[in-house]
């Protein structure tokens, strides 16, 4: 399982603005991410924004712009399913990329929660719904936090 060996990051988040940036394509798992990525926040203690684009590469210039904008933290979530076509090499190459260099440019902290899988039951796997195996939303969301608190540490 990919979640296997997961560090558990457990960071005070208050004082911290984190913009989720999520995807409307596949609602039933966007909501399994976006409520997976808001409990841990409000856990946390983060001051919260979501914002919705309609895909997954639409979320590098929302990232960008709540970067902008003054987060201290962006997760992106998204969800991106293998089909006959090359255009999924291409989304989550863009996705990737895109999220990549918005957090080496800016310097905020971007949470990675797009799954890219080969089947809508591996998303599924990976939601956070009743019955699923992990929590990628709650993860990125713990990430971006623990690595922002990480950076003002510096």
């Amino acid at each position: 399982m990919s979640g296997s060996g997961a560090p558990r990051t457990e960071v005070d988040g208050h004082g911290l603005r984190v913009v989720v940036v999520a995807a409307r394509w596949h609602d039933t798992v966007m909501d399994g991410l976006l409520a997976g990525a808001e409990r841990a926040l409000a856990g946390a203690g983060a001051r919260t924004q979501v914002v919705r684009v309609p895909g997954s590469f639409e979320l590098p210039v929302a990232a960008a712009a709540a970067a902008r904008a003054g987060a201290d933290a962006v997760v992106a979530l998204g969800v991106v399913v293998r089909g006959e076509t090359p255009h999924f090499d291409y989304v989550c190459q863009a996705a990737t990329s895109g999220l990549t260099d918005v957090a080496v440019s800016t310097g905020v902290p971007v949470g990675f929660g797009v799954l890219t899988v080969d089947d809508e039951a591996q998303a599924v796997a990976r939601a956070g719904l009743r019955g699923s195996r992990e929590d990628k939303g709650a993860e990125a969301a713990e990430a971006a936090i623990a690595t922002a608190v990480a950076i003002r540490a510096l």
